[in-house]
């Protein structure tokens, strides 16, 4: 049985790949943040995973912080024997225009997003060169691609983890190890909901489709890009954002 690492996974599009690559047949490790109410959320995705017949379980830990990620992967590793892709999902936001965002509002957001990916891969990779193979997806986003007003912090990550993806798939290349990006545009999500009408308005105007993607759409691409079907698919960027950008 292959094994799937998604950070971030407690809710939102992390807890939907999870229940989407459970589906698929892969056991999978729920990375949370460290508190309660994290935890809590992560252990309704746990049991709603394994009600497809696989093995699922919950891991505290912050992946902003590299020795937290090394215990995680070490124990997953132990737990499940292999690890066979790894979706690095985690992310926060502090929006705020540049004029008035501070400097650990801008740290933060970084640490998170961006070195979270850094920790993550590196461990993961070393597991997975033994293997001679595995499967790695960024989660980026359209702030990444053609940056955002309010998001300075946040599209700088997302537009990290663009050359992050690249850097990794032709480092790792030779040991069968594939990278790819999703960018997602506008999902429906908790974040999305408690936006006013106005800007709702607003933003889909720009949309093709002239609506909101929802998170099972991110979680089919992914589905895709860590399945044998893609095995020939590496160091690229897929953006799901419904013809944002056209």
């Amino acid at each position: 049985m292959a094994t799937a690492i998604i950070t971030g996974a407690s809710q939102g599009i992390g807890a939907c790949i999870a229940r989407r690559l459970a589906k698929d047949g892969f056991d999978v490790a729920i990375n949370h943040y460290p508190s309660d109410g994290d935890k809590e959320k992560a252990l309704a995705v746990a049991e709603e995973c394994r009600a497809f017949g696989v093995k699922a379980e919950c891991y505290a830990a912050d992946v902003s912080k590299f020795d937290q990620c090394e215990a995680m992967v070490k124990q997953v590793k132990e737990d499940f024997g292999t690890i066979d892709a790894l979706v690095n999902n985690a992310g926060i936001t502090k929006d705020k225009l540049l004029a008035r965002m501070t400097e650990d509002e801008y740290d933060v957001v970084i640490a998170v997003n961006q070195k979270s990916v850094f920790n993550m891969t590196k461990f993961v990779t070393s597991v997975m060169m033994k293997q001679k193979h595995g499967r790695i997806v960024n989660v980026a986003s359209v702030a990444g691609l053609y940056g955002n007003p309010g998001q300075m912090n946040y599209s700088a990550t997302k537009a990290a983890i663009i050359g992050m993806t690249k850097t990794t798939a032709k480092e790792f290349g030779k040991k069968n190890i594939t990278c790819n990006a999703v960018a997602p545009g506008f999902i429906h999500t908790p974040m999305t909901d408690v936006l006013s009408d106005e800007i709702k308005a607003k933003m889909l105007d720009a949309v093709a489709l002239k609506r909101y993607g929802e998170p099972e759409e991110i979680a089919s691409v992914v589905s895709f890009l860590v399945s044998d079907n893609a095995s020939y698919v590496t160091g690229q960027v897929i953006e799901i954002s419904g013809g944002l950008a056209m």
